[in-house]
């Protein structure tokens, strides 16, 4: 090639170092070390991984004496990690940014009702009370009578109407409730009351009567014609209203109706009384 040819190859040469440190000066400060550590190991002669990491990373050992370079890593494992204090979180103090206590809200709605529970176990028994005071004297006690008896010393023919049995004998007219003109019993305390009528009747006549209870005819006296006179009776129990009215009446004459008296003795009876006033129980 001869000098020609050599001053153009060292001229290529140049001309490629001047290139590559361009290029070189392009690429950041830490990949260029460690391109240039990877280049270094890769001439040095194959380490065991052990001891690669050591040289690596130092290992460190308390043995050594000193404390250890700020710079160097340090696995958990190995013994003598120096411990770094734990730097406490900061506080905040809540009261300072506790607010006013704001205004009481509205009464909400009433909710539903529980479930009725089980009674529970009676209790002790208390302590006795004081003895009260002496109460308002209370309302006389009202006992209820009603009774009367009459009779009559008069014979009774029967008519073309019916008759009532008038009574000219009293033997009790308790508070006058029996009324000796009219010959009717007013009842003036309602109640159950008992009532009782006695006649004579005359010998071949007969006996026709009835116990009224105003317009209303309840039971009958009834005997018939016989050869000789008796003595006959009827009685009941009624239950009256105040202001009604018991009394006799003679049936009219169809047939001959009678009964028997004389002025000497008391034949025909009429009788009653109050066994229970209404109000009782």
């Amino acid at each position: 090639m001869g000098s020609q040819g050599q001053g153009l190859v060292l001229g290529c040469c140049l001309l490629l170092a001047f290139t590559c440190g361009l290029v070189l000066s392009h690429v950041p400060r830490d990949q260029r070390e460690q391109q240039e550590q990877e280049e270094a190991q890769e001439l040095l002669p194959p380490l065991d991984h052990d001891k690669r990491n050591e040289e690596k990373h130092g290992k460190y050992s308390p043995s050594q004496g000193g404390e250890p370079p700020a710079s160097r890593c340090f696995r958990c494992c190995d013994p003598g990690t120096p411990v770094y204090q734990a730097i406490p979180a900061p506080q905040i103090n809540i009261t300072i940014l506790k607010g006013e206590k704001g205004d009481r809200g509205d009464r909400g709605l009433q909710g539903k009702y529980g479930k009725t529970g089980s009674v529970g176990a009676r209790g002790h028994m208390g302590p006795k009370g004081q003895k009260g005071s002496v109460g308002a004297p209370g309302d006389r006690c009202k006992n209820h009578y009603a009774a009367f008896s009459v009779g009559r010393k008069k014979p009774l023919h029967s008519s073309d109407y019916y008759q009532t049995v008038v009574f000219d004998t009293e033997f009790v007219n308790l508070y006058g409730h029996f009324n000796m003109f009219t010959g009717r019993f007013y009842c003036y305390v309602p109640g159950i009351y008992f009532f009782s009528l006695n006649v004579h009747t005359w010998n071949q006549k007969e006996t026709y009567l009835h116990i009224m209870r105003n317009a209303e005819e309840v039971v009958i006296l009834y005997a018939q014609v016989s050869d000789r006179s008796i003595m006959q009776s009827q009685s009941l129990m009624l239950q009256l209203q105040e202001q009604d009215e018991v009394w006799v009446r003679l049936f009219k004459g169809e047939r001959e109706n009678a009964i028997f008296s004389d002025e000497f003795d008391t034949y025909i009876t009429f009788s009653g009384y109050l066994v229970k006033h209404a109000s009782e129980p």
